[in-house]
């Protein structure tokens, strides 16, 4: 039989249960736990956290507009009055989706901005960077949030016709023509008082290339004329960027970027043939008419001679 523990034993007892060492208060167990409870960290001045936040937010920043959309200035009157931008002014800045071209294929209508083939940067006048290394890296930050002009060879467009489209200008009425019809094009800017496209020979736009054009249709370097025009025009569909979706700024031009499809409503025109093509039945008919008259005539006078020698 079990002999009963003295209550004179020492509370550490290793023999001792639980239930026969003696139980603490409540306001001892609390006193303890204060005692074993750590510190609390002492918190980050303000000024010591701003400089994390600005990491994060730049890289945020640039994960943002390399994997989803970005923010480009406008730098050209190109695409007025759709886009506002011009030298020495302050230029729209515009969002674009860098998402929608991983599912879709870019349409008639939409605005784009794409690196600009070889034959486009070509034509274009390199602008003068500055030595300065800080000026540079200012530049290079600006440029990547939008704030200043992109230092690659980038163009801000409308698709006009697509891959295995022919395209030419004009129809009777100054109409640019796709596949035959004469586009519905409300978009269109003109900035002088001479509301005439210029005219261009059919150009079959190959696949998996775009025919793009400035809404400002007399003050655009396009595929007109870019790489003397042509084939050579044509802006490759891997070249896009993104679709410019949204003016973020300045404040007083926020808004949506129309993509009015301009084939939706094309009417189908007759192309009249040149004037040599269409002489060309006329001149027929007065080659033919001389050998007609001249064989008409010998069989007349030879029925004639037949009916004389009859009895």
């Amino acid at each position: 039989m079990a002999e009963p523990v003295s209550q004179n034993a020492p509370e550490d007892d290793p023999d001792r249960s639980e239930e026969d060492k003696p139980r603490l208060s409540r306001s001892e167990e609390r006193g303890g736990s204060r005692r074993r409870r750590a510190k609390p960290a002492k918190k980050r001045s303000f000024w010591k956290e701003l400089p994390i936040l600005l990491v994060i937010a730049l890289v945020l920043t640039i994960l943002i507009q390399t994997f989803l959309a970005k923010v480009f200035m406008i730098p050209s009157g190109s695409m007025e009055a759709t886009l506002h931008g011009c030298p020495g002014c302050t230029g729209d800045r515009i969002l674009v989706d860098r998402v929608t071209y991983d599912f879709t294929e870019p349409s008639p209508g939409d605005v784009i901005v794409f690196k600009g083939p070889q034959a486009w940067i070509n034509n274009e006048i390199a602008p003068q960077e500055s030595s300065n290394v800080v000026v540079q890296a200012l530049r290079g930050l600006g440029s990547l949030v939008g704030f200043a002009p992109p230092d690659e060879r980038d163009f801000v467009k409308r698709v006009i016709a697509v891959g295995g489209q022919t395209v030419q200008c004009c129809d009777p009425q100054g109409r640019v023509i796709v596949d035959g019809k004469a586009l519905d094009e409300p978009y269109i800017y003109w900035d002088t008082s001479i509301q005439e496209q210029k005219a261009f020979e059919p150009v079959k736009v190959p696949a998996g290339m775009l025919w793009v054009m400035g809404d400002n249709r007399n003050n655009s370097d396009d595929s007109r004329f870019q790489g003397g025009g042509g084939v050579n025009g044509v802006v490759p569909v891997e070249n896009v960027i993104g679709k410019a979706r949204i003016i973020v700024l300045p404040p007083s031009r926020w808004g949506g970027i129309t993509d009015h499809n301009p084939q939706e409503s094309a009417q189908p025109v007759a192309l009249g043939a040149p004037a040599w093509q269409s002489g060309l039945p006329l001149g027929a008919g007065i080659a033919a008419a001389w050998p007609a008259l001249f064989v008409g005539r010998k069989l007349k006078s030879g029925l004639r001679r037949a009916a004389g020698r009859k009895p």
